[in-house]
C-alpha cells in the first residue's frame, strides 16, 4: 500500500465525497490560495484603514443579517426565551419578600459570567495569546491570600468583593489560616474561569469537525499546519513537530483520558487536541466533558495551588528581601514593592487614607497595560471580521470565473 494514500486517507482526502467534488468542480491551486490568504493578512488598520473599516462594516451587516434568518427560522424557541425573559424581568422589578433572593442570585450570576466571559477570552488569547488568568484571576487570587494572611480571616464580603477587600472588625486567631481555607475562598471565581476557558476550546472542535464531514477545507492556519503535519507525520524531526504529533496520538488513541491529560497541565499546544478531535470525529461529550473536568477543576487547582503559595506571607517577605539583596540596584527596586505591600496593608485595617498618595508604578504599568491588551483586542477583531469580506470578495470571484 502506499504510504502517501494512506495518509491522504487519514487527512480526510481520500472520502469518495471529496474525490466526486474533485472531479465536477476543480479545486483552485495551492499557490493561488496562498496569494489570496496573502492579499487578505494585509488587510489590517495599519496598512489599509479605509478599505479595513469599509470590509469591517459590511461583514458586520452581513453577519447580523444572516443572525437575523437563523433567528427567524427559530422563531418558535426565541418567542419562548423572550417570554421567559419577560417573567423574569417582571419578577425582579415587582416588590416582595422574594427580592432578597433576587437580589443575591443576580450578584452570583453576574460574578460567575465575568469569569466565564474572562475564562472564554483567554482561550482565544484576548486577541495576542496572553490569558486573562495573568491579568485578572492570578492578582485576584493573590490579593485575596495577602488579605486572608493579614487579617487572619476570610469573613470579608462574599463574592462579588466590593471594590477592596476589608479586613472584618474582628479578626482571627493568628495562625488560623490555612492553605485549604484560601481554596475555599476563591473556588467559585476559579472554576468559572475554567469553564468559560473549556467553553473556548469549541470552536477549533467544530471548525475541524465541519471542515471533516463538509469534505471542504476551511482558511485557517491551525487546521493547515494539523493537515501538515499529518502529510509528514513519519518524516517529522524537530521537537515542535515531534509534541504536536504526540498530543495528536495521545488524543487519538487514549480517547477520553488523553483529553483530560492535555487539558489537565497548562498546555500552549491544546488547540491541536481540539482540532484533532474534531477531525477525526471524537463525540462531543467526550470532548467538552473531559476538557471541562481538566480545565475547570484539575488544572484550575494547580494554578490557585502555585499562586496562593508564591504569595503566602512568608514567602513574599522573603522574596522581597532576596530582591533588596542584589548588588547595586537592589534597594531602588525594593522600595516599590515595599511601599505597595504597605500600601495594601493599611487599606486592609481602613487605614488607606494613611497610605502613599504617589501611584505606584506596579499597579500604573499593570493598569497601562490591560488597557493595550485590551485595544489590542478589539483592532484583532476589526482585522479578522475585514478578512472576513474579503475571503467572500474571493470566493464569489472564483465562482464567477469558473462560471
Amino acid at each position: 500500500v502506499d504510504s502517501s494514500s494512506v495518509l491522504s486517507t487519514l487527512a480526510g482526502r481520500g472520502s469518495p465525497k471529496m474525490s466526486s467534488r474533485g472531479l465536477s468542480k476543480p479545486s483552485p491551486s495551492s499557490e493561488q490560495k496562498k496569494r489570496e490568504r496573502e492579499e487578505r493578512l494585509d488587510i489590517v488598520l495599519w496598512k489599509k484603514p479605509l478599505i479595513t473599516l469599509q470590509y469591517f462594516f459590511l461583514e458586520t451587516l452581513l453577519n447580523l443579517k444572516e443572525l437575523t434568518i437563523k433567528l427567524w427560522h427559530r422563531r418558535r424557541i426565541v418567542v419562548s426565551l423572550l417570554l421567559l425573559l419577560a417573567l423574569l424581568t417582571s419578577a425582579y422589578y415587582i416588590e416582595g419578600a422574594h427580592q432578597q433572593y433576587v437580589h443575591y442570585l443576580e450578584k452570583k450570576l453576574l460574578w460567575c459570567a465575568y469569569w466565564v466571559g474572562l475564562g472564554i477570552l483567554s482561550s482565544v488569547g484576548l486577541g495576542t495569546g496572553l490569558h486573562t488568568f495573568l491579568l485578572y484571576l492570578g492578582p485576584h487570587i493573590a490579593s485575596v491570600t495577602l488579605a486572608a494572611y493579614e487579617c487572619n480571616s476570610v469573613n470579608f464580603p462574599e463574592p462579588p468583593y466590593p471594590d477592596q477587600i476589608i479586613c472584618p472588625d474582628v479578626e482571627g486567631v493568628e495562625g488560623s489560616i490555612s492553605l485549604w481555607t484560601i481554596i475555599s475562598k476563591v473556588r467559585l471565581e476559579a472554576c468559572m474561569w475554567g469553564a468559560g476557558t473549556a467553553i473556548g476550546e469549541l470552536p477549533p472542535y467544530f471548525m475541524a469537525r465541519a471542515a471533516r464531514l463538509s469534505g471542504e477545507e476551511p482558511d485557517d492556519e491551525e487546521y493547515q499546519e494539523f493537515e501538515e503535519m499529518l502529510e509528514h507525520a513519519q518524516t517529522a524531526q524537530d521537537f515542535a513537530s515531534r509534541a504536536k504529533l504526540a498530543v495528536q496520538n495521545l488524543v487519538q488513541k487514549v480517547g477520553f483520558f488523553g483529553i483530560l491529560a492535555c487539558a489537565s497541565i497548562p498546555n500552549p499546544l491544546f488547540d491541536l487536541a481540539g482540532i484533532t478531535c474534531g477531525h477525526f470525529l471524537v463525540p462531543f461529550w467526550t470532548f467538552f466533558g473531559a476538557t471541562l473536568i481538566g480545565k475547570a477543576i484539575i488544572k484550575m487547582h494547580i494554578q490557585k495551588l502555585f499562586v496562593i503559595i508564591t504569595f503566602s506571607k512568608h514567602i513574599v517577605e522573603q522574596m522581597v528581601a532576596l530582591i533588596g539583596a542584589v548588588p547595586s540596584v537592589g534597594p531602588s527596586l525594593q522600595k516599590p514593592f515595599q511601599q505597595y505591600l504597605e500600601t495594601q496593608r493599611l487599606k486592609l485595617h481602613h487605614k488607606a487614607e494613611g497610605a502613599p498618595q504617589s501611584e505606584n508604578w506596579l499597579s500604573w504599568m499593570f493598569e497601562k497595560l490591560v488597557i493595550v491588551m485590551v485595544c489590542y483586542f478589539i483592532l484583532s477583531i476589526i482585522n479578522s471580521m475585514a478578512q472576513s469580506y474579503a475571503k467572500r470578495l474571493q470566493q464569489m470571484s472564483s465562482e464567477e470565473k469558473t462560471k
